[in-house]
Parts: C-alpha cells; structure tokens; sequence
C-alpha cells in the first residue's frame, strides 16, 4: 500500500509527499486500516489532524459502511472522503464503451488491429517503415510541414482501462499512422508465410477498417475522449484544489454539450476527409441504413431510418448525451453541500462566489478547528476580509484557492485573517485525485525489477523514497550524506 499526504507549506503552496509504503498481508478495509495506524504511529503522525482522504472506487475502499472510509471517519468524522476525480473520469469514459454496443465492437476492431499489426517485432519494424514512407512522401507533396519536434517516428499505442488516457493516445495514434496500419495488414492477408489463420484475421481487419462505420466513430470517440483527455491531465497535477477540478469538470460538460449542438456539420467533414483521402466509400446520408443481421435471421420489425438518423441521432448524439450522463452521475459531489460551501472562497471574478452564510456552514463541519468562540470572530473577519480582497489590486485576477493561499501568505494577509486562512487551507488539502498515488506504483516496477525481485520492504520503500521524490533530494549535498553514513557506525576507513 503506497501513502502520500497533502498540506498547505509555510508558504501557502499546496503539496503532495510520498511518505511510504506499507506491506499488507491482506486487502479487507480493517487491514488497510491497521497498516495505516502502524505507519502513522512511526511517523509520530496523528489521525485526529487528517482533514480528507481520498481512494480508487474500489469496495474495500469507499464502502459505506465497513469500507476503509468509513473505518477513518467513524474515528475522525472531519476526514472527509473524495473519490478520485481521475478515476471517476476513467470510469464514465469506460462506461461509455460498454453500453454502446456499436462503440463497444469498435473498440474490439481497434484493439485486434493493435494486436495484429504488432503482434512481432518484424511486423512493428515493417509498419515504421511504411509510416516513415508515408512522411516523406507527404513532405514532397507539401502536405505536411517539418520542423523541430514535428512528424517524429512514432508507434501504435495501446489502451488500457486502468492508464488513464491510454485509450485517447491510442486512437490518435492510429489516426497519424492509419495508411501504415492498411499497407501492414495487406501485406500480413497477402504473405504466403503467414499461416491461414493470420491472413484470415487480417483480411478480416482489413476489411472492417475500410468502412465508413469505422471511420465514423474513430473520429467520434477521438474528439470524445480528446475533450476529457485535457480534464484528465489537468487533474493530475499535484497542486490541483478541488473547486478548480469541479470547475474543470463543468467545462468539460460544456464543450461536450457545445460538440452536441453545433458541432455535427464539422465534425461530418472531418470524416467526410478523411475517408477520401484513405479510398474509404463515403455513405450517402439520405439513403435507408442498412442493419447487420446473421445470415438467414433478419432483424425483427426493424425500424426504417436514414442514414443521417443512424450517424447522428443514434451514435453522434447518443455517445455524447451517454457521457454527460455519465460525468453527472460520477461527479455527483458537485452537488453536496460540503463543496457547495467550499467553492464560495474561490478568487474569481472579484470573489463573486463568496458568501458567507455558506462559509460558515463550512467551518461547522470543522469543529476541531473552529470551537464555538471562533466561529463569531471568523464572521467578523470574514465581513472585513472580502472587502479587503475586493479593493485590494493584489488580489485581482486570481485563478484558484491555490493563488489566492499563496497571494496571503505573500501579503501577510494571512496573519491578519487567521480563522480565513485556516479555512481556506482546509479546503487546498481535500485530495482531487490519486495521481501521485499510481505514480509510486508505476515507480515500483522501475526500482524494483527482475533483477531485485528478492528486494527488501524497506530497502524498496528507501529507495522510492528517494526516486519518487527526487526534487527534495537533489537538494541535499554530496558530502552531508557520506557524513550522514559516516557516522553510522564505526568505519576502518575514511570515506
């Protein structure tokens, strides 16, 4: 089990630490809890300081009631839980997939493709090969331009449920190299050394790629899956606070639903190009669409519609009007109180979200912090802090909570508005995602190989220490650490 912890600095930043891992025997939410204890006791941490928490989805984790949520709260009720926004995004994106059978048999196709064209090590050189004559010959056309850092040698990528933005990285890539991915399939259907089985396979590929219908929600989930992408990268960032990703959130809903109303012209040409300039037959909208049915078995009281309707109403509009569905069933905190309060100290807009009964309904769900004589002196502070901050041109243009903590400290308003600040540094310390959390595990496999497999726990747990937070230790001079291992112990020699 990997353990970070985010607070606010001196300086009003907010961080996020990697302190551990601990070994688990078992993953039931009382073992977890019983590892975190152990941690926090030789850490001299305490759990009646922890303000948030935050995990995946998993049962073990959120459950309600014997979930290792509810197992911290029933001893601290002030560690409110956020399930990671990024995980959620995840999820929606997936559950999208899933429930769309036309999309789900896309991503079937898409990942048989991957699995075919580098199935060896030939077949990646040969699809290199073929991306890398399509550049030049596009460059002679003038197509494309070059420059630094411009049409450099790339490869298919592959999607994966649990790596976020795997599945967007995928699909572009097959977009840059589509011409390449034909020419390799071709080759595979047509090489006598290939067995029956693979040119079957392939041909089969071949022939399902080259539809308009592929083409189609290529496209579709590309600009779908492009619009959370910037979301999922924006929530990875380690100083993100949570009104910034709720706002994030909103807009990544907005332009899905802006994508809905007026982007179905556009995004029709687009696929329109595309398939012209890859030889694909382009449907005519305005005739009948034909429905796939098995040999011999036609479709019951199948229902007469265009093409037009298929394309838009029943993919371009369903995928779109599934996800936001999905977001807002995911992100369902954007309507609890808790962040409700919270978002009225965010900076924008001259403060314009600020008001005060919310917040001090936000220090009642803190009564650790804010005892019943310190909730009158924050009512009054709060009435001359917003004036202060609205007057001030200091404090004009902020972006999030995160600026507007740092802009305090900076201007020792801080010290004139301590029950403010104290509030505002509850808030920076609810976790968004657990990004940094897989950063530690995607560590793991680095600093723990084949060659270390017999790797110690603490030697292991030292040692991504060092790794992972490698910025902090880099700030550390040679020569104190052979000081530091000096004096250890008794050495013969000097180092």
């Amino acid at each position: 089990m990997s353990v970070v912890i985010r607070y606010v600095d001196s300086s009003g930043h907010v961080n996020e630490r990697f302190i551990g891992i601990e070994h688990v025997t078992s993953t039931t939410s009382r073992s977890l809890k019983a590892a975190i204890d152990k941690m926090f006791s030789r850490y001299n941490l305490s759990m009646s300081k922890l303000r948030g928490q935050g995990f995946d989805g998993a049962s073990n984790m959120q459950g309600i009631f014997n979930g290792l949520k509810a197992l911290i709260l029933k001893e601290n009720p002030c560690a409110f839980y956020i399930h990671c926004f990024s995980h959620q995004l995840q999820l929606a994106l997936i559950a999208v997939a899933k429930k769309n059978l036309p999309i789900s048999n896309f991503f079937r196709v898409v990942g048989d493709v991957l699995n075919v064209v580098g199935a060896s090590c030939k077949r990646s050189d040969l699809l290199r090969e073929k991306h890398s004559d399509f550049i030049v010959e596009a460059l002679e056309r003038g197509e494309i331009s070059s420059g630094r850092g411009l049409n450099q040698e790339t490869t298919l990528q592959r999607a994966g449920d649990t790596r976020w933005g795997s599945h967007y990285n995928s699909l572009i890539s097959l977009i840059s190299m589509f011409s390449a991915v034909i020419d390799v399939l071709e080759i595979i259907s047509e090489d006598d050394s290939s067995s029956p089985d693979q040119k079957t396979e392939a041909f089969n590929l071949l022939e399902s790629v080259l539809l308009f219908d592929f083409a189609f929600n290529l496209h579709l989930m590309k600009h779908v899956l492009g619009i959370s992408s910037e979301l999922s990268t924006a929530l990875q960032k380690k100083d993100q606070d949570i009104v910034n990703a709720m706002d994030l959130v909103q807009i990544c809903k907005q332009r899905l639903q802006k994508m809905r109303d007026d982007g179905w012209d556009s995004f029709l040409e687009k696929v329109h190009r595309f398939c012209e300039q890859h030889y694909i037959d382009v449907l005519k909208m305005d005739d009948m669409f034909t429905r796939w049915a098995p040999r011999g078995r036609p479709h019951r009281n199948p229902p007469e519609v265009t093409n037009l309707h298929h394309y838009r109403v029943d993919l371009f509009y369903g995928v779109i009007d599934m996800q936001l569905q999905e977001l807002n069933d995911r992100f369902s905190e954007a309507g609890t109180k808790l962040l409700l309060c919270v978002a009225c100290l965010c900076p924008q807009n001259l403060f314009y979200a600020f008001d005060k009964k919310k917040l001090m309904q936000l220090a009642e769900f803190y009564p650790q912090d804010f005892s019943r004589f310190d909730l009158p002196t924050l009512d009054d502070q709060l009435e001359t802090y917003i004036c202060d901050m609205r007057s001030n041109k200091a404090f004009q243009g902020l972006k999030g909570l995160g600026d507007l903590s740092e802009k305090l400290v900076m201007s020792k308003k801080n010290v004139v508005y301590p029950l403010v600040y104290k509030l505002l540094t509850l808030a920076l310390i609810l976790p968004v995602a657990t990004a940094t959390v897989e950063r530690v595990f995607s560590a793991m496999r680095i600093v723990k190989d084949r060659l270390r497999n017999r790797m110690s726990d603490d030697w292991m747990n030292d040692s991504l220490i060092v790794y992972v937070e490698k910025d902090i230790f880099l700030t550390v001079d040679n020569e104190s650490i052979v000081q530091r291992f000096q004096n250890m112990k008794t050495r013969k020699e000097q180092l």
